[in-house]
């Protein structure tokens, strides 16, 4: 009886703390000033440092230990189902949710809350106003002019390892960091995930994984879109979660690096984002820009294609859509069409420039 009650209580107090986790996500400001630039900085820095001590990517073994953990706990519960008592059929179930209840504080305190700070634009001061598509023509004209001047300049470009991404990517978000202490970035840990294939033929670049504070990289991945990647998933580390937000904050270090192939690897991804909005709104002005690209950015956007049908097949629709889903859990409502508000945001940069160009 005195176990039972033990288990109540501690049901009911790891769901008070997770409701007041929950409720503390509706305060935007508070969750920035007491969480976003107070508390996780020094909670991902100290993951980081850490996880750095490791040459490989412990928080894959993390996530692959929880699954095999749950997989024993359902296995067990099954063998024994003849043998339970009629009091397990309420204490397992709260068992179950206690354990997925604390998960949820964990991935929140970790990470999670950073879902609920303020735009990342608002903090860099980057407005919202919204392009005609005459403006977003000239934007992607603009783009593909410093693509093309940037391919013509790059050469040869570098077979990277992951140390050398890391130390790059710390010295760009350093010169960032001169700047905007948004882009302060100790304690460098950029991972090679462990399973490059799985990761490549389910279609992703890399990602971030809380509870370890690693930016994880596929490595297969072609080397001219590595730079940006890198300087994507450290963007996450810094506790911005939302995808968007980490696409500007990925774009903005890297092409302000000195690293010409850095610059393009900026320049080429968002190019590919600018290009996918033209040709949504206005077919015509993307078959006339597309004529524009130089036949060795065109190489590129066909390495890419090839790299992600060798790997993805069928599967990467089914994850396409499973990732939408995520991301619309996540407060992001808009699911993978948020990704285009880079494009707002890279109009916002750049308006003033193209303006007097045009």
């Amino acid at each position: 009886m005195q176990k039972n009650k033990s288990i109540y209580s501690k049901f009911i107090a790891i769901l008070l703390i997770a409701i007041l986790i929950y409720l503390f996500g509706f305060f935007p400001t508070l969750v920035q000033k007491y969480y976003s630039t107070g508390f996780y900085p020094h909670i991902s820095s100290t993951l980081r440092f850490i996880s750095a001590l490791f040459p490989f990517a412990i928080g894959d073994i993390i996530y692959v230990l929880l699954i095999g953990f749950v997989l024993y706990k359902i296995v067990r519960f099954y063998s024994r189902r003849k043998s339970l008592k009629k009091q397990d059929r309420i204490i397992i179930p709260l068992q179950i949710l206690n354990f997925f209840l604390i998960l949820y504080i964990i991935f929140k305190i970790v990470w999670g809350l950073n879902y609920s700070r303020p735009s990342i634009s608002e903090e860099l001061g980057i407005g919202n106003e919204k392009y005609s598509v005459k403006e977003l023509v000239v934007l992607g004209d603009y783009f593909i002019k410093k693509t093309n001047a940037l391919k013509v300049k790059q050469g040869k470009i570098p077979t990277y390892t992951v140390k050398e991404l890391e130390i790059k990517s710390a010295a760009a978000y350093a010169l960032m960091a001169q700047k905007n202490q948004l882009f302060h970035y100790p304690n460098p840990c950029l991972k090679s995930v462990l399973n490059s294939w799985m990761i490549s033929k389910i279609g992703i670049e890399g990602y971030y994984a809380p509870l370890s504070g690693e930016a994880n990289m596929n490595m297969n991945l072609p080397n001219f879109v590595k730079p940006y990647v890198s300087c994507h998933e450290i963007g996450h580390q810094l506790g911005v979660a939302y995808e968007d937000e980490a696409n500007l904050l990925g774009y903005l270090t890297a092409s302000n690096s000195p690293d010409v192939n850095y610059q393009y690897s900026a320049n080429y991804e968002m190019l590919r984002y600018i290009l996918f909005e033209i040709r949504m709104k206005s077919p015509d002005d993307y078959k006339t820009l597309h004529t524009k690209l130089l036949p060795q950015v065109l190489a590129d956007f066909k390495t890419e294609k090839e790299f992600w049908r060798k790997y993805n097949g069928d599967m990467f629709g089914y994850m396409d859509a499973a990732f939408d889903s995520f991301l619309k859990l996540n407060n992001q409502k808009k699911g993978i069409d948020s990704y285009q508000d880079i494009v707002i945001w890279l109009w916002n940069i750049h308006k003033k420039q193209l303006s007097v160009a045009n």
